[in-house]
């Protein structure tokens, strides 16, 4: 990354100048001062802002002030996921699709082929009975149907019943944003959730320390580290860094914009800031899984991804084994049919889920259809997972995708959240599109919404992507208003069209701090009716309101830059 020093001075005139035609669509929230100097390239004056914004971003990938960068997001920083032989047949353990409960036969079948190096368990055409978790605890397996329309896995009980109840002490049930009939986890992860029933944390089983790390800066991929002796070229570690008390990590992950100075983190946002408390202790440390790409020296190593925050003084941080983990394994062609039990009251669902993937990184789901869920598609601190081909519907959801615990650099590609068979009951909500929980890197692209919303569901989100995306705006964001900030910096909502007149949530240059809305199409307002969080200026863009961009989708914009 060139240095500070060597870039002309932008004023925030520059960076906003979008000229005489674009000027009129252009929206600065606040009263900022135009000359406060801002990190990135001129943007041009000559054609479509959204080119202006991907010329910039170019010019300095990992550090653009206000753009994201997702071009790295998905399995293996966003190839194709493989598409390994078959070993087994879970008819060959059996099932069978005669109404016969074949849970045992599935789970039998997917742990032979764990054991025996991996490869494709093949579910043969046929509505296949089972009334438990298939649980995905061991890497390179793949779960492959014939196809979503000819393989069905007809799951006739809830989590609640099936597996477990998991209950909070109000009442709440977890099953309402976490765990699925298929469920990526290693076998340590879930065995500790169950010891603790989820009274402890949600994220990784880190293990050792593998080095410290020196200070860097945003977009930065060359480390300096205390010791490079226990890392690889090709490791999957974690960079943990600590939230200190006084905030000023999670000030710089909402983008430094002046309300962060003032925002009242320790009651506000508990469970982000060390010491604090909270419902979530883990947050109070933030956690990035990234792939070492080269180790130069005992002291200098390269990640495989820009970085996407500062890492200060103030901030220690270090490198850390992933612990237990499961990676290359996915689930491919067939739908998930629940059991059809009628939505219950708002965080009261007993879990009639689709897939979760929970502390894994590289896996995806490919043509895979849930129906008639709680939760759709989740990610429960992920990594780099890629679901392509992906469909929810039936009766109303609570999630269709969530996205929460600090899941990372993950892509949702080609989904659709169908018409809803029966409608969100009284005392319910659908949110939609799901981002939480210091979660980033993440993209939602090329989908088609009959329902839902671009849910942003606090504990501060950030660098993430919606793009390319139709939505008919009716669901809900959500939160606990305990869980601190609804955005982090750098949100994108690029290129959006909505087909009832509803910018809320999804226009969100009011609220988003550093961040930018991007061709929303299809509504005059430019609102996002939510509720601010920070004060003053927030240094976030509005452009092109009403028109198409020229450019469609910014992360294959992205890639093709790559």
């Amino acid at each position: 990354m060139p240095s500070t020093s060597a870039r002309p001075a932008i004023t925030r005139r520059g960076l906003f100048g979008l000229g005489a035609a674009a000027t009129a669509a252009t929206a600065l929230t606040g009263a900022a001062s135009a000359d406060q100097p801002a990190e990135a390239a001129t943007v041009g004056q000559d054609s479509d802002a959204s080119a202006h914004l991907l010329e910039q971003w170019r010019a300095a990938p990992g550090s653009h002030p206000l753009v994201p960068d997702v071009s790295r997001a998905g399995y293996r920083l966003g190839s194709k996921p493989p598409t390994p032989p078959v070993v087994a047949k879970v008819t060959d353990f059996g099932a069978h699709a005669d109404g016969t409960d074949s849970t045992a036969a599935f789970n039998d079948a997917v742990r032979w082929a764990g054991e025996n190096g991996g490869g494709v368990v093949l579910v043969p055409p046929g509505v296949y009975t089972l009334s438990g978790p298939v649980w995905m605890h061991w890497s390179n397996v793949v779960l492959r149907g014939a196809s979503r329309d000819s393989t069905v896995l007809h799951f006739t009980r809830t989590l609640d019943d099936g597996y477990r109840p998991n209950r909070q002490d109000s009442g709440n049930s977890r099953w309402s944003w976490t765990g699925g009939q298929i469920w990526f986890v290693s076998p340590e992860r879930r065995a500790q959730c169950e010891a603790e029933d989820y009274a402890g944390t949600e994220g990784w089983l880190l293990g050792d320390v593998l080095g410290e790390v020196g200070a860097a800066s945003r977009g930065q991929q060359t480390l300096v580290v205390s010791d490079s002796s226990r890392l690889s070229a090709g490791d999957m570690v974690v960079l943990e860094c600590q939230n200190p008390s006084d905030a000023s990590l999670l000030r710089h992950l909402a983008g430094d914009v002046p309300g962060t100075q003032t925002y009242d983190w320790p009651r506000k946002a508990p469970q982000l800031v060390t010491g604090s408390g909270g419902q979530y202790v883990q947050y109070a440390t933030l956690q990035w899984p990234v792939r070492v790409e080269a180790v130069f020296n005992e002291r200098l190593i390269r990640l495989s991804q820009p970085l996407k925050y500062d890492l200060r003084p103030g901030w220690p941080a270090r490198l850390r084994d992933i612990g237990p983990t499961v990676s290359e394994s996915g689930v491919e062609r067939l739908t998930i049919r629940n059991e059809l039990v009628p939505q219950t009251a708002h965080n009261r669902h007993p879990g009639s889920n689709g897939v979760c993937f929970q502390a894994v990184h590289d896996c995806w789901a490919r043509d895979v259809r849930v129906e008639n869920c709680d939760l759709g598609f989740g990610f429960t601190s992920a990594k780099s997972v890629t679901l392509t081909e992906v469909a929810v519907g039936g009766r109303a959801p609570h999630h269709s995708f969530a996205c929460r615990m600090q899941s990372n650099d993950n892509l949702v590609e080609h989904f659709e959240i169908e018409r809803f068979t029966v409608p969100v009951r009284s005392g319910a909500v659908h949110h939609g599109l799901n981002l939480e929980g210091l979660s980033s890197g993440n993209v939602y692209r090329r989908g088609r919404m009959s329902e839902g919303t671009f849910d942003t569901h606090r504990a501060l989100p950030f660098e993430n992507v919606r793009t390319a995306i139709t939505v008919e705006n009716n669901g809900a964001v959500g939160g606990s208003a305990a869980s601190g900030p609804l955005f982090g910096a750098r949100m994108a909502h690029w290129n959006v069209r909505i087909t009832n007149p509803r910018s809320y949530a999804i226009t969100i240059a009011d609220v988003a701090p550093r961040s930018v809305t991007v061709g929303v199409q299809g509504v005059d307002g430019t609102g996002s009716g939510l509720s601010r969080d920070f004060s003053g200026d927030l240094e976030s863009l509005l452009v092109g309101h009403g028109s198409a961009p020229a450019v469609d989708d910014l992360y294959a914009a992205q890639r093709a830059q790559r």
